[in-house]
């Protein structure tokens, strides 16, 4: 069974719609697919239906950001409760965080590489959550920079003077709202020192303590070494390992089913799921 548990569509910062990610997902030989976008599930209704048209199942998740000591963390929280306020609360405070943040982003850049607010809005589409990534995307189109990877790179880079940064909840308090909401919560490529810096074991051994359920071990952004590492530490936490794509469509070369996910780990996810998969 080919199981992919993380991947990006348009209500975030991917470049394909919900059901079309579902619908390669079935072209690339997948049988299981998870819709984790960041912060919303407003693609949710529009995955299932693709599902179950095209045969494949469906995992609903979200992409949590938080924060550790100043360090990007993003929990996947898979199977939640969509409606619970706790959970809810924090998806809508990060969301708006991340569109005001861009605002003042664009601001920034649009003083030495001409954009404006409408060329961002331009690459999303209605309820999309904002991000860097639309940013990008308006300087591709503005003929700026070659791709996403070159302005992630460059302008829009932590540390750079357009940086701006946007709320994200404790790691732990985003995996105890994972865990209130019903939700199995999972950390995303928690050893890609290639995207910045990485928390220590200290703060993965709280997040386990708050709920923690996993850790996404194979992942294009870790090495050989650090899989076999995350391995370690999963064993020694009593946590499972997951693997996935981090699929984005055109926004990055990921691709579907690069890294994938055991039959039993899903089974596990499933059974402490508030969701259902849509099947």
């Amino acid at each position: 069974m080919n199981i992919d548990l993380h991947t990006h569509s348009s209500a975030s910062d991917g470049t394909d719609a919900p059901g079309t990610v579902v619908a390669d997902a079935a072209a690339a030989g997948l049988d299981v697919v998870a819709l984790t976008d960041h912060d919303t599930t407003a693609g949710w209704d529009e995955a299932a239906r693709a599902a179950q048209r095209v045969g494949v199942a469906l995992v609903r998740g979200t992409e949590v950001s938080a924060r550790a000591g100043g360090v990007s963390v993003h929990v996947l929280s898979y199977l939640q409760d969509p409606t619970h306020p706790v959970l809810l609360g924090e998806l809508a405070q990060a969301r708006e965080s991340r569109r005001s943040r861009a605002r003042r982003m664009v601001e920034l850049v649009a003083q030495d590489y001409p954009i404006t607010w409408d060329d961002l809005l331009a690459q999303t589409v209605e309820g999309t959550t904002i991000g860097r990534p639309h940013i990008a995307d308006a300087l591709v189109a503005a003929g700026h920079v070659s791709d996403r990877s070159a302005a992630f790179a460059t302008i829009l880079r932590a540390g750079s003077p357009y940086y701006v940064a946007h709320y994200a909840p404790d790691a732990v308090a985003a995996v105890r709202a994972v865990v209130a909401a019903g939700g199995v919560p999972v950390f995303a490529h928690p050893g890609a020192t290639v995207r910045g810096r990485v928390v220590d074991d200290a703060t993965i051994e709280a997040m386990v303590e708050a709920g923690l359920a996993g850790l996404e071990a194979d992942h294009r952004d870790h090495t050989p070494e650090q899989r076999d590492r995350l391995r370690d530490t999963a064993r020694a936490l009593g946590l499972f390992v997951t693997g996935s794509s981090d699929y984005h469509g055109a926004g990055k070369p990921n691709r579907l089913g690069e890294n994938t996910t055991d039959r039993a780990v899903l089974e596990e996810i499933e059974a402490r799921g508030f969701t259902d998969v849509v099947r």
